[in-house]
């Protein structure tokens, strides 16, 4: 299984960006796909996660309501939308995969640098 996360880059606050991360090396259609986020000198915590066939999502009370996380099952990507990013959002994000809600999220993508300034 390979995760490829891109999309990162430098925004100004208020703006938007969209990170995609495409999986390949199986069939992911039962799968939880996860963005999690790693700011310097803090532990990686939890953004956003989705059932790849879109049925559920959950997300941190600190993006919800800003941040949208999407599948496109043709692809193979999972998408997660940013808007009206904050200073605070600056952070590595990083893609997963887990087989169901109750499974520790087994394979990680390299992770895309978010930077938004002030």
């Amino acid at each position: 299984v390979q995760l490829q996360a891109s999309g990162g880059g430098l925004v100004q606050a208020g703006g938007s960006l969209r990170l995609s991360c495409a999986a390949s090396g199986r069939t992911f259609s039962r799968y939880i796909m996860g963005w999690f986020r790693q700011a310097p000198g803090k532990e990686r915590e939890f953004v956003a996660h989705i059932r790849w066939s879109g049925s559920s999502t959950l997300y941190a009370d600190s993006v919800k309501g800003r941040f949208t996380i999407s599948t496109d099952n043709a692809k193979n990507t999972v998408y997660l939308q940013m808007n009206s990013l904050k200073p605070e959002d600056t952070a590595v994000y990083y893609c997963a995969v887990k087989p169901s809600i109750g499974n520790p999220y087994q394979y990680w993508g390299q992770g895309t640098q978010v930077t938004v300034s002030s």
